[in-house]
């Protein structure tokens, strides 16, 4: 069966291949909505307050390695919630069979990719918002990979995401891929704009030494 041929079958019976009443793909898409949600509320509640920060006795790097330890945590948990999510939906080829093992492999490679040379780009405050605790870096990194995507950790994880759900065959983890892109665009809503924030008033500051 061709690829156009498996989506027109997916498509005409989509109600069937997605279990809406389970609730492990319920937990999934709350874990998944949870993670950038939550830190970026604690991230600006650091930022305004310093209440991690004042917990690890005034020392803003052990509260952002603190932080980073908690969302590495949460993300494996979230990684985990939505395999265990897509085993209890319905299973249906999506792709030709040559291709069934080699492209989710080649997302799955890609993805992660993206995802430990940012964070290796980057370093651990970078990566785990170091900005809120006042860690920032000194210069905007431009290699890669964020000379060929400005949001290379996003699109690494959503398109790990999209990997899993065609190794598992599960058209439910296609929907729930298109539900992290859309998690993770709102969360760049309002990331970025107080990222820019918080280095246009270190610029602010500089150029009033001078």
């Amino acid at each position: 069966m061709s690829l156009i041929q498996n989506i027109d079958a997916i498509l005409s019976q989509f109600d069937k291949l997605v279990d809406f009443n389970k609730t492990s793909l319920t937990i999934s898409l709350l874990s998944i909505a949870f993670n950038p949600t939550a830190w970026n509320i604690v991230a600006r509640n650091e930022y305004r307050n310093k209440t991690i920060t004042k917990i690890f006795g005034g020392n803003p790097r052990y509260g952002c390695y603190f932080l980073a330890v908690m969302i590495f945590s949460f993300g494996m948990l979230r990684d985990h919630l939505y395999q265990q999510a897509l085993l209890d939906q319905p299973k249906q080829a999506i792709l030709p069979q040559e291709y069934a093992t080699i492209v989710p492999a080649a997302l799955f490679i890609l993805g992660q990719i993206f995802v430990v040379t940012s964070t290796w780009a980057l370093g651990v405050t970078g990566t785990f918002l170091g900005d809120y605790f006042g860690i920032l870096m000194d210069h905007r990194v431009e290699g890669f990979p964020f000379n060929v995507l400005r949001d290379p950790m996003y699109v690494g994880s959503t398109m790990c995401f999209l990997a899993t759900a065609l190794w598992y065959e599960r058209p439910a983890g296609l929907l729930v891929t298109f539900y992290v892109y859309v998690v993770y665009w709102i969360a760049l809503k309002f990331e970025g704009p107080f990222t820019d924030m918080i280095y246009s008033k270190r610029a602010e500051k500089a150029a009033k030494k001078q």
